[in-house]
């Protein structure tokens, strides 16, 4: 650990413990205390050079391949969802896939997306639940953006994620998905463990990069 104080906290629970985890062309710390990996906030992108990043993406929301990846979060979260339950794609990207695919499955889903689909109103109302998809490793205040999706989220709601979960420092070195330069934070599996336990919630892994977590009814 750090033998004097850093001159910035853990973006996901504001902890100043953190150490060196990795460094190559960026430095990565760990939280001592909830266990996220992060990008030092000096070595993100400014707004506009990230946004030049995602227009590269090619996601056809009508493409068969991402339909089939998406699938894996779809369609377990489909089967806890009653009939017509409502939700919210949050960080859909240019190519809404996602709710497309929900709203043909009958549910009534919308979007939001800082860039793509910038619509503050419809943070402001509860969901069902509340999907993000390979979006909450771009966050730069994942703390403010994690009690932001709870908050949208109506007792007994279900908040769906995909991301790959970070592992030890030898896998972390040579992992592709840190090369990304719009990827500034990292989620292991006991991260989502210590925030479902927490912030009262269930929590169940599915596969290798879903987490499906439950907000009870009494939340």
């Amino acid at each position: 650990m750090s033998s004097f104080p850093p001159a910035f906290c853990c973006p996901l629970c504001d902890f100043s413990d953190h150490a060196l985890f990795h460094q190559d062309r960026r430095r990565y710390h760990r939280c001592a205390r909830c266990g996220l990996i992060f990008v030092e906030p000096a070595q993100r992108l400014a707004a506009e050079a990230e946004k030049a990043e995602y227009d590269l993406h090619d996601n056809d929301p009508e493409d068969a391949g991402y339909r089939r990846f998406l699938s894996r979060l779809a369609a377990p979260l489909m089967a806890r969802l009653a009939p017509g339950s409502v939700g919210l794609d949050f960080g859909c990207g240019p190519g809404p896939a996602l709710a497309a695919m929900f709203n043909e499955a009958g549910f009534s889903v919308t979007t939001y997306d800082p860039y793509y689909a910038h619509y503050p109103e419809r943070l402001q109302r509860q969901y069902d639940f509340v999907t993000c998809t390979e979006a909450i490793e771009h966050f730069y205040s994942p703390g403010r953006e994690w009690r932001r999706l709870l908050a949208m989220l109506r007792p007994g709601g279900w908040l769906g994620l995909m991301t790959k979960l970070a592992r030890d420092q030898a896998a972390f070195a040579s992992w592709h998905y840190k090369q990304d330069p719009t990827h500034v934070c990292f989620f292991s599996r006991d991260t989502f463990v210590w925030l479902a336990e927490r912030d009262g919630l269930g929590i169940e892994f599915i596969g290798a990069d879903v987490i499906l977590l439950h907000k009870p009814e009494s939340l």
